[in-house]
Order: structure tokens, then C-alpha cells, then sequence
């Protein structure tokens, strides 16, 4: 099976050694998204809420530069630096995906890159 690297301006570029995406066969692995605003890779938003706008909006368009879109999500994982954010993240999450509910897992972690509050990644089908 083919390994396809994705990438698209849409959605900030890769801060690390790693791509923004990887089709393999009928999946597509999406690396975590952070609030980093893809043209100044700036962050985005003080509060989780704010935050986890602009990380849906990262996720939405790396996923439409590879030929997916949010319905299409199997599953997510989402990474907040504060369990207490919880049901704010959670309100504009469901928001962006509507009646489709993916498979998620929810974890807290002590911190993520460049002091975000939360992060997300995804796997869909293409």
C-alpha cells in the first residue's frame, strides 16, 4: 500500500518533522491541529473555546485539501491542557460536526506545542 503525503496552505505548515496529513489506501491520518492561523502561523484565540475555533477550521480544510470533509471523520482525539475546558470545547466541537459523531477519545495532557490549550487529530475515510 501507497503512502501519500498531504499538504495544503489552507492549513498551517508542519512545526516539526512530520507531514500534515498521510493518505493510505481509503484512510486519511490527520496530525494534530493546534490554533496556529495557517498564514501568519500565528496562534489564535485565549480561551479552549476560542482555541478550539480555529483548530476545527484547521481540521476542516486540511481535510478538504485532501478530498475528505468533517462528515467523513471515523475518529478523533482530542488533547486539552486542562480538563476543565471540557464542555466549552465540547459544545464547539459538536457544533462544527453537526448530526455526524465520530469515534473520540478525550485526554488531558500537561502542556502542547506553543502553550496551546487544545489540539485535535483525526482519521477519516477518503
Amino acid at each position: 500500500m501507497t503512502l501519500e503525503t498531504v499538504h495544503t496552505d489552507a492549513a498551517p505548515a508542519a512545526i516539526g518533522p512530520y507531514s500534515q496529513a498521510v493518505k493510505v489506501g481509503d484512510l486519511l491520518f490527520c496530525s494534530g491541529q493546534i490554533p496556529l492561523d495557517p498564514k501568519s502561523m500565528e496562534m489564535v484565540g485565549s480561551t479552549a473555546a476560542e482555541q478550539c475555533e480555529q483548530v476545527m477550521t484547521n481540521l476542516r480544510n486540511l481535510l478538504e485539501g485532501a478530498g475528505a470533509s468533517l462528515d467523513k471523520v471515523a475518529r478523533t482525539t482530542i488533547f486539552l491542557t486542562s480538563m476543565a475546558d471540557f464542555a466549552a470545547v465540547n459544545e464547539v466541537y459538536a457544533r462544527h460536526f453537526g448530526d455526524h459523531k465520530p469515534a473520540r477519545a478525550c485526554v488531558a495532557v500537561k502542556e502542547l506545542p506553543k502553550a496551546a490549550l487544545v489540539e485535535i487529530d483525526c482519521i477519516a475515510a477518503l
